[in-house]
């Protein structure tokens, strides 16, 4: 099981494309300023199992791919891993945010996290740092944090990478929804 924090469905602020979006709930760092800080503890969240998950993933029209944000999505690395691999097998993208470098996810030895990393196009890496805010990289929180194209599915020179920020405010369920921080300005000392 899977726990979801949050679901964007269709949204155009976490990544290149129509994507459906998917926070986890648990995050083992602590970043000053983190976007996200309700989803830092490991409990709570909505328990989702994997294959409705890819189901539900596969059933939305029009989209190019998913983002995995969180909280940590490595944390939870083996069941996301089973979405990311069904959901690339049926040609849509994987984009994974991750507060880990990608050399120090690597160097863990850790098969969910490389089975994860394997179905993953884009990964954006490194811990969010809000003293330095990144307003030329569209989808980066900071200049610190890298961006890393696994496969042939993007060209990171690609003008929708550097083409400003996105911003999205929904009401669901009476409930307003912001994705696409952190945006200029926000977070910082």
């Amino acid at each position: 099981m899977i726990p979801l924090g949050l679901v964007v469905a269709d949204t155009e602020a976490e990544g290149p494309g129509r994507r459906f979006a998917l926070w986890v709930q648990g995050c083992p760092l602590r970043c000053p300023g983190c976007c996200n800080p309700e989803l830092l503890p490991f409990r709570g969240g909505t328990p989702t199992d994997p294959d409705a998950l890819v189901a539900r993933i596969l059933a939305t029209p029009g989209i190019e791919g998913i983002s995995l944000l969180g909280g940590e999505p490595t944390a939870h690395a083996a069941g996301l891993a089973r979405v990311a691999a069904a959901v690339q097998a049926a040609g849509l993208t994987v984009m994974l945010y991750t507060g880990f470098t990608l050399d120090a996810l690597r160097a863990r030895g850790d098969a969910d996290v490389d089975a994860l990393l394997a179905a993953c196009d884009l990964v954006v890496d490194g811990p969010y740092d809000r003293t330095q805010p990144d307003t030329t990289r569209r989808w980066i929180g900071s200049r610190n944090q890298g961006l890393h194209a696994l496969t042939g599915a993007y060209d990171l020179a690609d003008p929708r990478f550097h083409a400003g920020e996105t911003l999205e405010i929904r009401l669901v369920g009476g409930e307003i929804v912001v994705n696409g921080w952190p945006w200029k300005g926000r977070g910082l000392p």
